[in-house]
């Protein structure tokens, strides 16, 4: 392949589930029969016992049925359209969350590190702010419900510029 071709990306997946996820087992599926990864890049996010200075028992994550796996194919499909990758994953967990507990795994792979980071990191920050989850957590002072975070927002205001800007 030529330097400046786009080999086309051979598929993506998105998945919403209450279960638990293998992070080795669901790369080793993106990896299988695809001599021309060169690199994987990958992003867990795990549930801490601490937010805004307070203890937190359990996180609650409730989403859209349908909708919120559209929005992230959505994301998944932007990537693929600016980077040169060869295939993404996205799992992302709902449903009560205790900490140390995974709830997100985002996977990308292609043929150079570059490309990979960048769009890993590009579909986790759009994540954060246009997938239609919503968080509640368990504190000692009761149940609240988390609200988007200005940092969440800036993070993803960066992709907005062209890639190679």
């Amino acid at each position: 392949m030529s330097a400046g071709a786009v080999q086309t990306p051979t598929h993506s997946q998105v998945r919403v589930q209450q279960a638990d996820f293998d992070v080795a087992a669901e790369i080793a599926a993106m990896r299988a029969g695809k001599p021309g990864i060169g690199a994987v890049a990958s992003f867990i996010g795990i549930c801490r016992d601490m937010n805004e200075g307070d203890s937190v028992s359990t996180m609650t994550l409730e989403h859209y049925p349908g909708m919120t796996e559209k929005s992230l194919q959505q994301i998944v499909d932007q990537a693929m359209a600016r980077w040169r990758i060869l295939d993404a994953r996205v799992v992302h967990r709902v449903g009560t969350l205790q900490p140390t507990d995974q709830i997100v795994l985002v996977v990308v792979a292609g043929a150079h590190r570059g490309d990979a980071f960048a769009a890993c990191e590009f579909i986790m920050d759009y994540l954060k702010t246009e997938a239609p989850f919503w968080k509640k957590e368990q504190t000692p002072q009761g149940e609240r419900w988390v609200d988007a975070r200005h940092t969440d927002d800036a993070a993803a205001a960066r992709w907005e510029r062209a890639p190679d800007a």
